[in-house]
């Protein structure tokens, strides 16, 4: 009997010790999230013009110009945790805000023409950090993300997370992410209202955004993969921007130079609920061509309701190089507080002439090209570079907007 459980308990020390063994070679022996420290250089330049601007009541140039140089550097912690940095800073300088003031500039104020005073050019900065870890198998990744972006009149901290779990041997995601921004306004308002007795000021300047997303992705056949997601944002506090204007149609205008002075200032409600739902499906023709398809449906409760529907077609010219042609169109109706120029009532509560929130249809034809080497073999120092993507995509609205964004990106992996 003694040797019974001799034999015994040997033969469980042995399988135990196996077991042990096989889980430390699976441990030792797994692929890394990311095998080395990647650096992305990105670079967009993008410039609009239009007649409908807000600052002056929807009317007036709308021209702005934008250039955004970013670099995201992910660098491997171990095996498991990726920590991401996301540092970026957009230049802009816009005709229609400096006509804050149109009076500061050297000709007659006119909202078709910039003035030339603080607000016409402004930098925003913005810093986003990401910590991501994977679990063993790779079928469960949570992370966590710190944003942190300031302008001269605005200032934004947000915080969140992400939580992804894969299933039926990857085919299948479920994903889920929240995020909640905590931004507060440095309120600049219209020259002409300022100190004026009658005008009366936003007595809270904050903003705070909540948003939940939901996910779930799907291969559906070797050529096939599809996707849904829903996402919902709740936001509370100062939605209005505090240097746009309004003009009522029951008030006399009252014009200096060839400039229509406000009658107040764009003011809507201090709560805001958005609900959007989307799909995609990507379909792989052939190993030359594969089809991307998008749709989304969104709504709020200020009256907006729209349509974004999208494709792209990526089609592989040789090993290393791909060219992406692709089409957006977009649909939505207008905010139940707007109206153009001069068409409010002063009996109104909320009011607002930003074509952004009117009524109208929007085109965007796009075009890129990428270079791809996945074993970088041209190196700059000490990295090598892994791909180049730049693209160019043109902006058409109904309203008159037209808008170019040039965009470039150059990724490089360490050696």
């Amino acid at each position: 009997m003694k040797q019974l459980t001799l034999i015994f308990t040997l033969f469980s020390s042995i399988l135990s010790i196996a077991q042990e063994i096989k889980q430390e070679e699976t441990i030792s022996y797994k692929k890394r999230v990311l095998e080395s420290t990647e650096v992305d250089f990105l670079m967009s330049y993008y410039t609009q013009d239009g007649d409908n601007a807000a600052v002056t009541g929807g009317i007036g140039t709308e021209e702005l110009t934008d250039i955004t140089p970013t670099i995201v550097v992910a660098i491997p912690l171990n095996d498991d945790d990726v920590l991401t940095i996301d540092a970026g800073i957009s230049a802009y300088s816009s005709a229609s805000s400096s006509n804050v003031n149109p009076f500061d500039g050297e000709g007659a104020a006119n909202p078709f023409v910039e003035s030339s005073g603080a607000s016409q050019k402004d930098v925003l900065v913005t810093v986003i950090g990401n910590y991501s870890h994977s679990s063993d198998d790779r079928n469960t990744i949570w992370s966590a993300n710190l944003a942190i972006a300031n302008e001269y009149d605005y200032f934004s901290l947000g915080f969140g997370g992400s939580y992804s779990k894969l299933f039926n041997e990857k085919n299948t995601e479920l994903s889920v992410k929240a995020n909640v921004f905590l931004d507060t306004w440095n309120a600049i308002y219209p020259s002409e209202l300022r100190g004026q007795p009658t005008f009366v000021e936003f007595d809270d300047e904050s903003r705070n955004s909540y948003s939940m997303g939901l996910g779930f992705s799907q291969i559906l056949s070797k050529k096939l993969q599809g996707s849904l997601s829903v996402d919902v944002i709740q936001q509370e506090g100062l939605l209005s921007t505090p240097f746009q204007r309004v003009q009522f149609a029951d008030v006399d205008d009252f014009v200096v130079q060839e400039f229509t002075y406000a009658d107040d200032i764009e003011r809507l409600p201090d709560s805001r609920f958005k609900i959007a739902v989307g799909g995609r499906l990507h379909y792989y023709i052939n190993e030359i061509v594969a089809v991307r398809t998008f749709y989304r449906y969104y709504t709020d409760d200020w009256g907006i309701n729209s349509h974004t529907a999208s494709i792209e077609v990526p089609i592989k010219i040789t090993d290393k190089f791909t060219v992406y042609p692709s089409y957006r169109f977009y649909n939505q109706t207008a905010a139940d507080y707007f109206a153009p120029f001069n068409q409010h009532l002063s009996t109104e509560e909320f009011y607002t002439s930003d074509y952004d929130l009117s009524d109208f249809d929007a085109h965007q034809y796009g075009f890129g090209i990428n270079y791809t080497d996945i074993f970088a073999k041209m190196h700059i120092w000490k990295f090598g570079l892994k791909s180049i993507d730049l693209r160019f995509r043109q902006y058409e609205r109904d309203s008159g907007l037209t808008s170019s964004l040039f965009s470039g990106g150059f990724n490089f992996v360490m050696d």
